[in-house]
Order: structure tokens, then sequence, then C-alpha cells
């Protein structure tokens, strides 16, 4: 899966307004980081956030093997700062789950019509009359596995359901995905972890402007990390992920 494009979605966690502005700043990060890349990315839908940024986004992402890298990021990201909404000058510690699902279509993921639940609505908010009036957003479920999503983004109805749908099948295909990869690493002893939704994968402290990966047990400059820098990251986890597939196959070559 390596080679494929994908889909990058960020959802605000734990810390209210906060986590919904974090959501917001990865959201800047992955935009530089992808820019640097030479990627194409398109926003698909996206829940704008009361005090800014976004309860949530999703985006697909085109280009040279952006699987093979961004399947790193995929984990629970925690920032520890000052709000702007803090008078009192206390640190808040807020989280948000990035999720990296691969493109796919219906070759890799079988979807029974009669599983799913569609209905429709207005959109509301910016747009022009038409978006007011007729119901183009889009409400689908997934009735096996309770995955619900909301599409709002396209003024017809038709292209929120495609969207709706292509979100529908990427999220499946990375259930699949990540089932296997629990069984491969439980197979392999490894430590390192490759996007469990509940890891907490990195800590982003503004106080000491420290960015910490906890795969790697690494510190990195956070101003860098603002910067899009995520490179070097990225690096480091396929190093590692390397190494442990090299000791286990020296291990098992012993045997």
């Amino acid at each position: 899966n390596d080679e494929r494009n994908c889909m990058l979605e960020i959802r605000a966690g734990t810390g209210g307004s906060e986590a919904n502005i974090f959501v917001g700043d990865l959201y800047d990060v992955y935009r530089k980081f992808m820019s640097t890349e030479g990627w194409k990315v398109s926003m698909m839908d996206s829940t704008a956030g009361d005090d800014g940024g976004y309860k949530n986004l999703c985006l697909e992402v085109k280009g040279d093997a952006v699987y093979s890298k961004l399947k790193w990021e995929a984990g629970v990201h925690r920032v520890q700062r000052v709000p702007q909404t803090e008078t009192q000058g206390r640190v808040h510690t807020s989280t948000a789950t990035v999720a990296i699902m691969p493109e796919c279509d219906e070759v890799d993921v079988k979807i029974d019509p009669k599983d799913l639940v569609m209905s429709t609505m207005r959109s509301g908010g910016a747009g022009g009359q038409n978006v007011n009036k007729v119901e183009t957003a889009v409400d689908l479920q997934h009735k096996p596995t309770g995955i619900r999503i909301k599409c709002t983004q396209e003024r017809s109805q038709l292209k929120n359901k495609e969207l709706a749908m292509k979100m529908l099948m990427g999220k499946l295909f990375d259930i699949e995905i990540e089932k296997r990869d629990a069984e491969e690493r439980a197979r392999r002893g490894d430590q390192i972890g490759t996007g469990g939704r509940s890891e907490k994968i990195r800590t982003y402290n503004w106080k000491d402007s420290r960015c910490s990966d906890h795969r790697l047990g690494q510190n990195f400059p956070l101003s860098s990390f603002l910067g899009g820098e995520v490179g070097p990251i990225i690096d480091g986890l396929i190093a590692k992920d390397q190494e442990t597939k090299l000791r286990q196959l020296s291990e098992e070559s012993m045997n």
C-alpha cells in the first residue's frame, strides 16, 4: 500500500476550543510539508471550530509514495501550552487524532448497499442561496461498523455522496490494514507503532519549544516542526522500522 495516495483526517480530541485550534495548527504544518514534497492536496470535508481551527477535517493527498510517509503520522497528538483564551497563564493539555487512510476502490473494499443508511439535508452556512434551499449535504451511515460520515463540501448532492462513499471506503480499508498490521507487529514483537488509533505518538510542548516523538524517544525543535519539517521525524521512524524488520529476519534465519 505504500505507493498509494491517501486521505488524511484530523479530529479534535480533548480540550474543547483549544483542541480545535490545534487541529488548525496541525493542518498548517501538513500543508507546508506536503507543499515541500510536491504533493497535490484538496479538502474533502471540514467542520469549523467555534473559536477558530476545525472540529475535524479530511484531506485528499496525491503524489509520489504518499502513504509510505504519511502513515507514520497516524495516532494521538498531544499539545501542552497556554491557550489564547486562558487569562491565568495556566498550561492546558489538548489532543487531536490523525488518521491516514490509503486510497482504495471497490476491488479493495466490498460494501453491501443493504448496510448503508443515507439521508440528505441542507448544508447551511455560506455558499449562496442554492446551498441553503436544496438538500445538497449527505449523511451516510455504515450499520455494521457504526461509521457515520457527513459531507457538505460540494454544492451537489451527487458529488457529496461520492465523497462520502470514498471516505467510508477509506475508513473500512484502514480498519482492515490496522488489523493486519497489529497481527504482524504481535508476530514480530515489535515496539514501534504504526498508527494504532489510541496510541499517543507525539507531544508538542510550547514552553520548552519541544516536539517529542514517543516512538523514537527523541526530541525535535518545535519551531522546525511548525515550519513543516516533518521529514526528519518520518525518516527516523522508517529507519527504526527497517532496523526492527532486519533484526527479526536475522533472528528467524538463526532459529
